[in-house]
């Protein structure tokens, strides 16, 4: 199952977004309202839970800097994972985009496909007011 955010334009470069994606701290920042839980639990890994939904815990996977931020599932029986993609649109303007990656069964795909489309333009929405 592959979602994507809408694209949001924040009034930042593209090394000033991505520095505040690489810093897990700051995702506390652009979680939606109905959290239950956010955890930091090392310098890359973090713990979220939203009301009504199983605690998720993800790790940066991949860092290719400025423009690319990948965060993983850290265990757990469901491997995903999710991508911000950052373009420069001027010295002080860019792009992020963010990418939901999973490998689900129909079912499961069926069941999570709204709360989680919801939750990545939810975090993408919050980029360009955080920063």
């Amino acid at each position: 199952m592959n979602l994507e955010s809408p694209t949001v334009t924040v009034e930042k470069s593209p090394e000033a977004v991505f520095n505040f994606l690489s810093n897990i701290k700051n995702f506390k920042k652009l979680m939606p309202e109905n959290i239950s839980k956010f955890e930091v639990l090392s310098d890359d890994t973090f713990l979220f839970a939203l009301k009504g939904m199983p605690e998720i815990v993800l790790k940066k996977k991949e860092l290719i800097a400025p423009n690319k931020i990948v965060l993983g599932a850290a265990g757990g029986k469901i491997d995903f994972s999710l991508t911000g993609l950052i373009t420069e649109l001027g010295e002080e303007k860019s792009d992020v985009q963010l990418l939901f990656h999973g490998e689900f069964n129909a079912m499961m795909a069926m069941m999570i496909k709204g709360p989680i489309s919801k939750f990545i333009e939810t975090l993408a929405s919050n980029i360009p007011g955080s920063i």
